[in-house]
């Protein structure tokens, strides 16, 4: 089970200062849609630069001309590109396609999509490496997470690894820890955080002592 840290309301600078801090206790580190749409791909490519040990994600939450997507976001360094799921297959193949020949990753996001169980077994078999359950953060506002989704997908997912993402904190990480996702991604839970070093470090504690 791995760590990895959602990076929404942040310049480069600021980025690079919080990656610093929690560097020794995540797996990878998340360039969020706002501020690949704030930045560009910079950012992308200065966070691998700046933490080469990291993989770093890309949440570029493709829709179309993924192929072309990807590409721009393997060559700014991107390790894991985002496509959504409620996607065309022939989008999603696409993407998975020009992974391949990248030597990248993909991981789908489930945000928004309603037959979460059949469409989960669908892109499990388009060959993605992740599938993610997403609580977005407008649902998070009237209380909702993305627990049950994961159980959801946890039955039905054979080849991918999956992920959950959606307002994970210190108190609610133990049960998702239980329902053993590969990858749990964790923003404000760490960023948000007066002491952002130790909220990583009983994360990443937590995590390891669950996988």
């Amino acid at each position: 089970m791995e760590l990895q840290l959602a990076l929404d309301l942040v310049d480069i600078p600021q980025a690079k200062k919080l990656v610093k801090e929690v560097e020794a206790f995540i797996d990878i580190v998340e360039i969020g849609t706002p501020v690949v749409i704030n930045e560009g791909l910079r950012a992308v490519k200065e966070i691998k630069e700046a933490f080469p040990n990291l993989r770093v994600l890309a949440d570029l939450k493709i829709m179309d001309a993924a192929g072309y997507e990807v590409m721009k976001a393997s060559e700014a360094g991107a390790d894991i590109v985002t496509v959504l799921g409620v996607s065309e297959d022939m989008t999603i193949k696409g993407a998975v396609e020009e992974a391949r020949k990248q030597g990248k990753q993909i991981l789908v996001d489930m945000i928004s999509v309603k037959n979460l169980e059949q469409r989960a077994q669908e892109i499990d078999a388009l060959g993605v490496d992740y599938i993610c359950v997403h609580t977005g953060y407008d649902l998070q506002a009237v209380g909702k997470n993305s627990l049950e989704d994961l159980l959801t997908i946890k039955r039905v997912v054979k080849q991918a690894k999956t992920a959950i993402a959606g307002g994970i904190k210190l108190s609610t990480l133990p049960e998702v820890i239980k329902a053993n996702p590969d990858l749990v991604i964790v923003g404000g839970g760490i960023t948000g955080q007066e002491d952002k070093q130790a909220a990583a470090a009983e994360m990443q504690q937590l995590i390891k002592q669950g996988s």
